[in-house]
């Protein structure tokens, strides 16, 4: 079945009648709790100032960093449902981009600086082969082709906003937001600088991928299976 958000269904519906039943309405993740927060308690240099030289520097301290617009964030370790649906994703992306020869999947905690001022860890990510040079020793410079974050109630308001405006302004193509509780995936792509969804997927419904095409034989079920 595929849902699409409460905000769109109204255009959707009249753009498609077609689709009948198959149009479900549901609530996005943005009404979830937000625990990311800014890491204020680091005191060098003052929010907003943020680099990634300063984020390379940081000591270890068993703590999840990202810098947004020069602000550096405390982000909370994921558990295990996250990590085994994070681990669903990239096994399906390894068969269908990585061992298919049309490009590179990494995966969490992988350093991805966007642009000056904005370093983030996607949960999952694809740069495909004509990108690869944006790969280095240091992690992605530049953006992915596509990223994908499981939103966990602790994360979801972060991957809905910051990130959400952060990829967008970056410029990424595909933005995949997972719903791990709801075993939901929302596929948004880049259309004149701004994204447009193309709906939230579930069930036996598949992903109309336009960045990874091959992945429409994989069933959204099939990702939050263990």
């Amino acid at each position: 079945m595929v849902f699409l958000p409460t905000y769109d269904s109204m255009r959707v519906r009249k753009l498609y009648p077609s689709l009948g039943k198959k149009v479900g309405i549901m609530a996005m993740t943005s009404n979830r709790l937000d625990v990311v927060r800014p890491a204020d308690h680091v005191p060098s240099p003052k929010q907003g100032r943020w680099t990634y030289s300063h984020y390379a520097a940081l000591p270890d301290d068993g703590q999840r960093y990202e810098i947004i617009d020069g602000v550096l964030y405390e982000v909370p370790a994921p558990g295990d449902e996250h990590q085994n649906t994070v681990g669903n994703f990239y096994f399906y992306l390894m068969a269908h981009i990585h061992f298919a020869g049309l490009g590179k999947v990494r995966i969490s905690p992988y350093d991805v600086q966007l642009v000056p001022g904005v370093v983030v860890q996607p949960d999952v990510l694809v740069v495909l082969n004509a990108h690869i040079d944006r790969i280095t020793h240091r992690g992605l410079v530049g953006t992915p082709d596509l990223v994908i974050e499981i939103a966990s109630p602790s994360t979801a308001t972060f991957d809905r906003r910051k990130k959400y405006t952060a990829y967008e302004n970056a410029g990424v193509p595909e933005y995949w937001i997972v719903d791990d509780a709801a075993q939901t995936v929302e596929v948004l792509t880049l259309a004149n600088r701004a994204y447009t969804t193309l709906g939230v997927f579930t069930g036996k419904a598949t992903l109309p991928s336009k960045v990874v095409p091959e992945i429409a034989e994989v069933h959204v079920e099939q990702f939050f299976a263990f």
